[in-house]
């Protein structure tokens, strides 16, 4: 996005380590600048480190878009458009009436979860991940405050009080965003070990709604690489440091931690996100292959293709036709074709009636095949059903009906290697959840 120096309003409130304007366009949007300044101990310490600004907005920038892609509800805009003032040091986002608790979010053990529980040994492994709230006061070094507080707090933010569906949905959309992001950073083996993260309220189109807000960076979680606490790579290192002992060497220490991070964080997160197909070139591996008996189930397989890319972002997909009754050595050859990629992770097989497809391809292949009968007359749903259930010994392949459930069954074996894919499953799960606590409320 681009924004120019006058279209930057007034300040509406800063903090330790960033600075939040409003825009003057008259949107509900603000502009948020990163300061080059570290901070612990609730400010008690405190650093200038030349650059760190440039390298938290691009952390930060790189995990919000990731998360948005994903599918989960955050205030976060974009970036600010490269030559613009303060370009990689600043980010547009909704403006938010922010709550004020740190939601927390731990995998292991360790830090200050070790002070106030001194009996668990540090390391202890937590699963599900172990989740808390800190009520945010400087003064009194942000108070624990249990769930039973926070519901009982009867909080009233940007307009909406804050109820125990409110409580619930933030607890589980923190959990949620941890295991995406862990689930990113192991495919480097990178250990996610705890992180936080805030919320805020927005106005949509006179609705209130919860999402994510703040920044996320390097200060907001602990990252271990091969789950070596002696790696790590966060904040952690600022904050083991003798105060008086910290001088242009030790910033500089600790700022090569913060470019790692930065350098890796943009890397990994931005090559997750599926891009726009150039269609010059040549198409790439497919990840999903799917088969059908006749032309005429195209629709069929199209309304599938589609949902696996407008849903779980697989764009990756090669449809063929091919009969195992009536081309038989086609159809091995199209199985043999598709298996040539190690991309291709799954087969759906359209065939009703007499379902040789599914079987003739489980039978070929060693990846899972999903029997998907195109059904159009539901007086014939037996019949194509039987097919695609009643196999031969030492067949295996399943049955799904509905190309919508037979995506989603593909999608859900290509998250196995695909942390967006996992992540687009997994948010669609949670705010389906969320949905359902508020329609109690009601």
């Amino acid at each position: 996005m681009e924004v120019k120096k006058d279209q930057i309003g007034d300040l509406i409130i800063e903090g330790k380590t960033k600075k939040v304007f409003k825009l003057k366009s008259g949107t509900n949007l603000v502009y948020i600048l990163s300061k080059d300044r570290i901070t612990a101990g609730d400010g008690v310490k405190s650093h200038e480190m030349q650059g760190k600004a440039k390298l938290s907005t691009q952390t930060n920038c790189a995990v919000f878009e990731f998360l948005n892609a994903a599918g989960l509800k955050t205030h976060f805009v974009s970036r600010i458009k490269q030559g613009c003032d303060a370009h990689d040091t600043a980010f547009i986002a909704r403006d938010c009436a922010m709550i004020p608790i740190e939601w927390v979010t731990r995998r292991v053990a360790t830090g200050s979860y070790l002070k106030r529980h001194p009996n668990v040994k540090e390391g202890y492994r937590f699963a599900p991940p172990k989740l808390e709230t800190f009520y945010k006061d400087d003064a009194n070094h942000d108070p624990f405050w249990s769930i039973e507080t926070l519901i009982e707090a009867e909080m009233n933010c940007g307009g909406l009080k804050i109820t125990k569906s409110h409580v619930e949905e933030m607890l589980a959309v923190t959990k949620l965003v941890f295991e995406v992001l862990e689930r990113v950073w192991s495919t480097l083996n990178h250990s996610l070990i705890d992180m936080k993260i805030e919320f805020g309220v927005i106005d949509v189109n006179g609705k209130k709604e919860i999402v994510i807000g703040d920044v996320v960076d390097n200060d907001s979680w602990r990252l271990w690489p091969n789950g070596d606490k002696r790696l790590m790579l966060d904040k952690q290192i600022y904050r083991n440091m003798d105060n008086a002992k910290i001088d242009e060497a030790a910033i500089k220490e600790v700022k090569s931690k913060f470019e790692l991070v930065a350098e890796r964080t943009q890397a990994l997160f931005g090559s997750m996100i599926p891009k726009a197909r150039d269609h010059s070139l040549p198409p790439p591996p497919p990840e999903v292959g799917i088969i059908m008996g006749s032309k005429t189930d195209m629709d069929h397989a199209n309304k599938i293709k589609n949902t696996l890319a407008n849903e779980y972002g697989v764009n990756d997909v090669e449809v063929r036709v091919c009969s195992a009754h009536k081309s038989t050595q086609y159809t091995l050859e199209t199985v043999a074709g598709l298996m040539q990629w190690p991309s291709c992770q799954v087969i759906i097989a359209c065939a009703g009636r007499s379902n040789g497809l599914g079987p003739v391809a489980a039978c070929n292949t060693t990846v899972p095949v999903i029997n998907n009968p195109p059904v159009s007359d539901i007086s014939q749903l037996n019949a194509d059903l039987w097919s695609s259930l009643r196999l031969p010994s030492n067949v295996g392949c399943t049955t799904v009906l509905g190309a919508e459930n037979a995506a989603l069954a593909a999608a859900h074996i290509i998250a196995n290697l695909s942390p967006f894919t996992w992540a687009r499953i997994r948010a669609k799960q949670c705010y389906t959840d969320v949905a359902m606590r508020y329609a109690n409320d009601n």
